[in-house]
């Protein structure tokens, strides 16, 4: 097992600079986990169940204390957009769902984007570190004297190896940790998408009449 503080010292400067990905990777990461599953996500059948409940018993007032209960999750916002129009027209609730969901993919989203820029980063800055580790490396063996020649070449492949490592060390959880919050975030739209269609429906029919038809669908 390779000591991390070796690793760190013989990698060279490019060494500070993935650590300093790192860090900014951490931060976002551990913000943006924080958000899609504690803040922003919700029990959505439970919650439209409820929401469901309230409609068709027509107290639309009650319905929108539940959302406003839950004001940093996503689904609610969407769903109270559509209750404080429910005395209007279809159009009028369906354009106000619409923008409320526009309003929600960007925060959903907000820096997730350079979680996987860092990943890259890092991975480039490693292959950096290694191409120069390689040529300090080279010119060991082509231009030093003999007594250096060995330290030399040793501290230039060191280098490589160790850039290389630190890279991917950083890159390979970053990438997972954006795969999990994209796949989070995209359950929390599939969501979102399908109970702002139902809560229109329910809205809609609220307003012809046909609650019981709808409620039982």
């Amino acid at each position: 097992m390779v000591d991390p503080v070796r690793m760190f010292d013989e990698g060279g400067p490019f060494m500070y600079a993935i650590l300093g990905v790192a860090v900014f990777a951490m931060a976002i990461a551990f913000e943006r986990l924080f958000y899609v599953i504690f803040r922003a996500n919700i029990n959505a059948v439970a919650f439209m169940a409820q929401v469901q409940k309230l409609i068709m018993a027509n107290n639309i007032d009650r319905a929108i204390k539940l959302c406003n209960a839950e004001p940093h999750a996503a689904l609610p916002k969407v769903v109270k957009a559509g209750l404080s129009r429910a005395n209007r027209t279809e159009k009028e609730i369906s354009n106000s769902v619409d923008e409320a969901t526009l309003e929600i993919g960007p925060q959903l989203n907000k820096r997730t984007g350079y979680l996987a820029m860092l990943a890259n980063v890092a991975t480039l800055l490693g292959l950096l570190g290694t191409i120069l580790g390689l040529v300090a490396a080279f010119d060991a063996v082509a231009n030093a004297s003999p007594e250096m020649k060995q330290t030399m070449l040793a501290n230039g492949i060191a280098t490589a190896m160790f850039t290389t490592a630190g890279g991917l060390i950083v890159a390979i959880p970053t990438l997972v940790i954006h795969s999990v919050i994209m796949n989070r975030t995209n359950k929390i739209m599939d969501d979102v998408d399908q109970y702002s269609l139902k809560t229109i429906n329910l809205l809609t029919a609220r307003r012809h009449g046909t609650l019981e038809k709808e409620g039982a669908n």
